[in-house]
C-alpha cells in the first residue's frame, strides 16, 4: 500500500490549485447536466411523436435546442480538461522548483549516497508520473461521485425500482478499483525502482564503456544491461496486464447492470411485471431511464480508465517523499553574522565547531577561527587530515556535529576541485553555469583571465564550441582553467580550491597560478587545500591540519609545512 506520507504529499501539491480544480469539477458537472438535458429532450421527442401523434413541425424548437446544447457541452469538456492541465503543469513546475532547492540545499555530501542518473529520473520521470493524477483522475473522483448521484435523483423521481438495481450495481466497480489498486500501487512502486536502477545501471556502463572494452568486458556488460532491461520490461507488462484485466472486469460488472435495467424497463412496458413501479412505466420514463443507465456508469468507468494514473502517481510520489526527507544541514549552522565593529570585514566565525561521522566519530575539530574579506588562507596537511572535511565545513555542505558555523549575511561562495564539474553542451554554456545572463564579452574576459584566451581564438567555432560530459575534448589543464574562469564569472566573494594545481603539467600549472593570484588582487577570500610551495606562498594566513587539529599562522611561514 502506499504510505500516508506519498497521499499527504499529493494533497498538499493539489491544495494549492483548489482554485482551477473546483472550476474544472464544476465544468463537468456542466457539462453532465447538459447531457441529461439533452436525453429528457430527446425521450420527450419521442414520445411526442410516437405516443401523441404530434407533427415534427411542432417539435422544431426541441431539437433545435437539443442542437444548441452539443457545443455548449463539447465547451465545459474542453474547460474542464483544460483547467485540470494547467493545475498539473503548475503543480509539477511548483514540484520540480522545490526539489532542486532541496538537491541544492542538501550539497553534494548529502547526495553521495544517490546515483545521479536515479535523481535525473526522478526529477524527470516520476514527476512526469504525477501528470495524469492531476489532469485526469482527482477531478474524476469528484465527476463519479456527483454525476451518478444526478442521475440516480432522476431515475428515482422516474422509477424507484430502476434507480434501486443501479444503487446495488455502482459499488461494486469502486470495490473491484480498490482491490485492484492494492496490486497496482505495489507494482507501479517497484517499477519506479526498477527503472531508477536501470537508469544508474545504464550511465555507469556508459561512462565506464572505454575500460570495459580495454579490459575486453563489453560483452558482459551487454548481457547485464540486458538482463536489467528484460526484468524492467517484465514488470512493465505485469502491470499492463494488471491494468487490463481490471478494465474487463469492471466493464462485466457495468454491462450486466445496464441489461438488468433494460430488462426491467422492457418486461415493465409489456406488462409482464407488476411489482412496485413497474404498471406506471412510460415510455418517456422508461426511455429517459435507459438512456440515463449507461450515463450512470460512464463517469465509473471514466474513474476506472485513470485508475493506473492514480497508482503511478503514489509509486511515484513514495519514492519523492523518501528524498524530500533526507534532511538539510541544520538551520543552526546558517547563523547570520552581523557585522561588528571588533570584525566588520569578518565573512565567517566558527566556534568548537566539529564534524563526526558514524563510524569513525570526531574526524574534524573543535574549531575555533574566523575568516576575514579579502584574505587568502592556504590550508596544508598530509592526506587524510581532514583537509576536504573542512573546505566541505566552510562551504556548509556538512553540518558541526558540536559548535556553531556563522556566516555573513548574503554570503555565496564558488567550489572549485580537481575535477570540475563539466556538462556536455558548448564552452558558453558550461560557463553561464555560473552566471545564466552573462553576456559573451565577460565570457571572453573570463576565460582571458584563467588563460585560455590562445586556446578558444584557435577553436573553429570560438566559444560555441562542444564538449562532452566531464569535459572530454579538453585536456586536464583546461577543464581545470574553464572551471577557474568560471569562478572569475561568479564574481562569488568567497572562493574555495580543492587542491587546483594537483597533476598539471608545467605550462598549465603557472596559468592557474596567474588566476589564482589575479582572484587574490581582486579583493576575493581564498581558502584553498594544498601542499603546492608556489601556492602556499600567496597566503596570508596558514592553517595547518594534523588529525583533524587546526593550527592557525599568519604569513604561511609559522606553521609547520
Amino acid at each position: 500500500m502506499a504510505t500516508s506520507s506519498a497521499k499527504q504529499l499529493l494533497d498538499q501539491l493539489a491544495g494549492a490549485e483548489r482554485g482551477r480544480f473546483g472550476l474544472a469539477v464544476a465544468s463537468g458537472v456542466l457539462a453532465g447536466a447538459l447531457t441529461w438535458g439533452q436525453m429528457g429532450l430527446f425521450a420527450w421527442c419521442v414520445t411526442a411523436l410516437v405516443v401523441n401523434a404530434q407533427p415534427l413541425s411542432e417539435l422544431s424548437l426541441l431539437f433545435v435546442l437539443w442542437l444548441m446544447m452539443l457545443p455548449l457541452r463539447g465547451l465545459l469538456t474542453y474547460t474542464q480538461e483544460t483547467l485540470s492541465q494547467q493545475a498539473s503543469l503548475a503543480i509539477r513546475q511548483r514540484l520540480r522548483k522545490r526539489l532542486l532547492d532541496h538537491l541544492i540545499a542538501l550539497g553534494p555530501i548529502r547526495l553521495a549516497g544517490y546515483h545521479s542518473a536515479s535523481l535525473s529520473y526522478q526529477l524527470v520521470e516520476q514527476v512526469e508520473a504525477l501528470d495524469g493524477y492531476f489532469a485526469r483522475f482527482r477531478v474524476q473522483r469528484w465527476l463519479a461521485m456527483l454525476l451518478p448521484l444526478g442521475v440516480l435523483i432522476i431515475t428515482v423521481s422516474q422509477d424507484w425500482l430502476a434507480a434501486l438495481f443501479l444503487a446495488v450495481a455502482a459499488p461494486l466497480i469502486p470495490l473491484f478499483m480498490a482491490l485492484v489498486g492494492i496490486g497496482a500501487e505495489r507494482l507501479n512502486r517497484d517499477q519506479f525502482a526498477a527503472v531508477a536502477r536501470l537508469s544508474g545501471h545504464f550511465i555507469d556502463r556508459v561512462r565506464s564503456l572505454t575500460t570495459l572494452q580495454l579490459f575486453g568486458q563489453t560483452e558482459q556488460a551487454r548481457r547485464s544491461v540486458w538482463a536489467a532491461s528484460e526484468g524492467y520490461r517484465t514488470r512493465s507488462m505485469r502491470t499492463l496486464r494488471l491494468a487490463f484485466l481490471s478494465s474487463a472486469v469492471l466493464e462485466f460488472f457495468a454491462s450486466v447492470a445496464i441489461a438488468v435495467v433494460a430488462i426491467y424497463i422492457g418486461f415493465g412496458l409489456l406488462g409482464y411485471i407488476d411489482y412496485g413501479p413497474s404498471d406506471e412505466l412510460t415510455l418517456f420514463s422508461g426511455l429517459l431511464i435507459l438512456l440515463l443507465a449507461p450515463e450512470f456508469f460512464q463517469p465509473l468507468r471514466s474513474l476506472a480508465q485513470h485508475y493506473h494514473d492514480r497508482a503511478a502517481a503514489l509509486g511515484a510520489a513514495d519514492s519523492l517523499t523518501q528524498l524530500l526527507a533526507t534532511s538539510p544541514p541544520a538551520t543552526r549552522t546558517g547563523h547570520t553574522l552581523p557585522p561588528t565593529p571588533r570584525a566588520p570585514d569578518t565573512l565567517m566565525e566558527m566556534e568548537d565547531a566539529c564534524v563526526s561521522h558514524p563510524e569513525r566519530g570526531v574526524v574534524l575539530g573543535p574549531l575555533t577561527l574566523a575568516l576575514a574579506r579579502g584574505e587568502t588562507v592556504v590550508l596544508t596537511g598530509a592526506s587524510g587530515s581532514g583537509k576536504s572535511t573542512l573546505l566541505q565545513l566552510l562551504a556548509g555542505f556538512v553540518d558541526p556535529g558540536d559548535g556553531e558555523r556563522r556566516v555573513a549575511g548574503g554570503l555565496h561562495f564558488a567550489w572549485m576541485d580537481q575535477r570540475p564539474l563539466l556538462i556536455q553542451g558548448t564552452l558558453a554554456e558550461n560557463l553561464r553555469l555560473a552566471a545564466p545572463k552573462a553576456s559573451d564579452s565577460a565570457l571572453y574576459q573570463a576565460l582571458s583571465q584563467a588563460g585560455l584566451s590562445e586556446l578558444v581564438s584557435r577553436l573553429p567555432h570560438g566559444i560555441e564550441t562542444l564538449i562532452s560530459e566531464r569535459g572530454v575534448g579538453l585536456s586536464g589543464g583546461q577543464a581545470q582553467r574553464l572551471a577557474l574562469a568560471r569562478v572569475f564569472l561568479s564574481e562569488a566573494p568567497l572562493v574555495l580550491l580543492d587542491e587546483p594545481t594537483a597533476s598539471l603539467d608545467e605550462h598549465t600549472e603557472r596559468a592557474v597560478m596567474q588566476g589564482l593570484e589575479a582572484l587574490k588582487y581582486a579583493g576575493r577570500t581564498l581558502v584553498i587545500a594544498t601542499h603546492h610551495p608556489a601556492v602556499q606562498a600567496l597566503a596570508d594566513r596558514h592553517w595547518h591540519l594534523t588529525q583533524g587539529k587546526l593550527l592557525l599562522g599568519e604569513g604561511g611561514a609559522d606553521v609547520p609545512r
